[in-house]
């Protein structure tokens, strides 16, 4: 039987799962995909988390527990998140060590709401690599402005870092450029680089999603014969830049200090649009020392009928690539404003996630503090707090 994930690790992709749940990690679900799928990573994010939380009674018992310490809602999250975090770093711990700290990485991101906050971003990083205390975690940091400084003081800080929410190329560069001062500033400070490790989340089908809108609008039959074309030219040209940096003499000087490259990962690789492929945003998208983050389905999809097609589909296609953007441009298609345009509303989606999160956490406290609707002890401080803040107004 063909073992097409294997083929897929084999050409240089290392299989990442997009999902965590408690559910998925008390069933031995995770550690089954990990033996028997290729798993070697796995992201989260706040969407991911207010599912995981909405759904499953497997929570309950810590709830009770928070709830009665009375703790805020916020902390109640933190301490949710972490704990799942944790185990998932326990369970792909082997895939850790046998890849000598490369792989076997889980990813947890830091509030959304910071995500224009430089300072408090790098603070909550701090945190969370605290809280959850495992080598083999990636703090996800979205790739903002705000974000950019915060990526090079949390590396070094000699915290590893997973940057997310990238869509276009001079993003993707500035991050690039981020992670090699942040490891030149680890080293600095006594770090070892071999501990150290950053991947970076370069969005996919979104891209598609926006750009095939547009091209529509456009109408002409040479614009809608481009849909479908955008998000993995995109990627393929983010490629190129990745060899690039990473054959320059800057990063060689870091690579025999023993730091890793900061490898390119496929982010949003299922397919929005049922009219294409199942598979396509990881058969375009193979090419050495990258990574493919997929939930689930595509997961198991890629082993039923995924094509490796002999190796590498990414670096022959620069020339076809750049051919996809000039079409592009000229069907009338502003590609800078597509990218504004996923960036803002990437934040606003996980920063919805997030309240949503919140929202369901804080309901779940107030039943486990004593009946729907009966404020915990913390919502009853924090109500006395703002009172007696009033009467001293």
């Amino acid at each position: 039987m063909t073992d097409r994930l294997g083929e897929l690790t084999a050409a240089g992709v290392a299989v990442w799962l997009d999902d965590l749940s408690r559910v998925r990690l008390s069933s031995g679900g995770l550690d089954q995909l990990r033996r028997e799928k290729h798993l070697v990573g796995v992201t989260t994010n706040p969407t991911i988390f207010a599912k995981a939380l909405s759904d499953a009674g497997e929570y309950n018992w810590q709830l009770r527990d928070l709830a009665s310490r009375g703790v805020t809602v916020e902390e109640a999250v933190r301490m949710l998140t972490t704990y799942d975090v944790r185990w998932a770093c326990d369970v792909m711990r082997p895939a850790y060590d046998a890849s000598g700290g490369v792989d076997g990485r889980v990813s947890i991101e830091v509030d959304p709401r910071l995500a224009y906050e430089t300072d408090k971003t790098v603070a909550e990083a701090k945190a969370l690599w605290w809280l959850v205390d495992r080598p083999n975690l990636f703090i996800k940091i979205p790739a903002t402005e705000a974000g950019l400084p915060a990526i090079t003081a949390t590396l070094a800080e000699g915290i590893s870092v997973n940057v997310t929410l990238i869509f276009g190329l001079e993003r993707y560069s500035q991050v690039m450029e981020a992670f090699l001062a942040g490891l030149e500033q680890a080293k600095a400070n006594g770090h070892d680089l071999t501990k150290i490790a950053s991947v970076a989340s370069f969005f996919v089908s979104r891209v598609d999603t926006e750009v095939d809108k547009r091209l529509e609008k456009a109408g002409s039959a040479e614009a809608k014969a481009l849909r479908g074309k955008a998000a993995i030219a995109n990627a393929q040209l983010a490629y190129e830049r990745y060899a690039e940096v990473f054959s320059s003499a800057r990063w060689q000087a870091l690579a025999d200090a023993g730091a890793h490259p900061q490898r390119p990962l496929w982010a949003s690789t299922s397919t929005k649009n049922p009219d294409y492929r199942d598979v396509i945003y990881v058969e375009e998208l193979i090419a050495p020392g990258t990574v493919n983050t997929m939930p689930e389905p595509v997961i198991h999809a890629f082993a039923d009928h995924g094509d490796v097609r002999g190796g590498d589909t990414v670096t022959g296609a620069y020339d076809d690539a750049r051919t996809v953007f000039a079409g592009i441009a000229s069907a009338g298609v502003d590609f800078d404003d597509v990218i504004d345009t996923l960036e803002r509303e990437g934040v606003e989606k996980f920063e919805a996630s997030w309240q949503e999160l919140l929202d369901g956490v804080r309901k779940s406290l107030e039943a486990a503090a004593g009946g729907v609707g009966q404020p915990n002890r913390a919502a009853r401080d924090n109500a006395a707090a703002a009172a007696r803040a009033g009467g001293n107004a």
